[in-house]
């Protein structure tokens, strides 16, 4: 059996948010290269559910709209987190290597923990998304109120 790797940025207080990504107030993260959208949970998400178990992928080619569930993550922890997407689209590339993998989520959740390309539909969509600094004060919004 493989064990499961440690998770340096559990309880972290200074975590990743990547300049030039768009952010969703679930905490799902964009990356746009002309009409297409990598799309992931950002550092903060992960940290919060802990150690990924497994991810749930949709199917290339299945359409995908702003704010609706397209995947699920589970923790070992038994933590079930819907993934929604940020923008609206069809989908035209998943990352196989989760299914084997889970762990890159938390491992390197803006590189090769990335969850699924989309070819976007309505490019409008990304000014309802927060940029670098603010979804920093959501983040620090968010751990302020427990």
């Amino acid at each position: 059996y493989a064990e499961a790797p440690i998770n340096l940025f559990q309880g972290a207080t200074n975590l990743n948010v990547l300049k030039d990504l768009k952010y969703s107030e679930t905490h799902e993260w964009v990356s746009v290269e002309g009409d297409y959208a990598t799309i992931g949970i950002s550092d903060h998400a992960q940290d919060h559910l802990g150690y990924v178990a497994s991810v749930e992928l949709p199917e290339v080619g299945q359409s995908v709209s702003q704010g609706n569930k397209f995947g699920v993550v589970v923790s070992v922890k038994g933590t079930t987190r819907g993934i929604n997407s940020p923008v609206s689209g069809e989908v035209v590339e998943v990352n196989d290597q989760l299914s084997d993998l889970p762990g890159l989520v938390n491992a390197r959740p803006y590189e090769t923990g990335w969850i699924i390309v989309v070819k976007i539909s309505d490019s409008g969509e990304l000014n309802s998304l927060m940029n670098d600094e603010d979804y920093s004060k959501f983040c620090k919004g968010e751990k302020d109120k427990y």
